[in-house]
């Protein structure tokens, strides 16, 4: 039995950490699918771009942080089946970086202790990347 064709979409996201041990999670906003879940920042990658730019692309369009990509450390994954096309995302840590982060899109945001992500109702593929963060941290 073949399954329908779908596109493979290449995003990446960021567990950004504060100096508490906090984790930041963003609102996806009125207007985009799955409006107010929250999820880690991130995006789509672009042509010709790799995961470890396109957070530090994103960081700073969304948040106004500024980071390296050594600074940059790959946990874990995603891979999700949406209706339309098929989500795989690569799931960074970041702790350290530059900047105050704030919703630039308007986007609301908030810094969550590891045990309280479960609180905060997020897109099926962010859902199994909360243990690991868990025993990260």
């Amino acid at each position: 039995m073949s399954s329908p064709e779908r596109n493979i979409l290449l995003v990446a996201a960021c567990a950004l950490v504060d100096g508490d041990g906090r984790i930041l999670l963003a609102q996806r906003p009125e207007g985009k699918s799955l409006a107010g879940l929250w999820e880690f920042p991130g995006g789509k990658v672009e042509p010709g771009e790799t995961p470890e730019e396109t957070l530090i692309r994103e960081l700073d369009e969304e948040l106004g942080i500024r980071t390296k990509v050594a600074c940059l450390a790959p946990l874990t994954f995603a891979s999700h089946t949406y209706d339309s096309f098929h989500l795989l995302m690569p799931l960074y840590v970041c702790r350290r970086y530059e900047g105050v982060a704030h919703g630039r899109e308007g986007q609301a945001i908030k810094w969550v202790r590891p045990k309280a992500l479960r609180d905060y109702p997020m897109p099926p593929a962010d859902e199994p990347l909360i243990p690991y963060l868990m025993d990260l941290l």
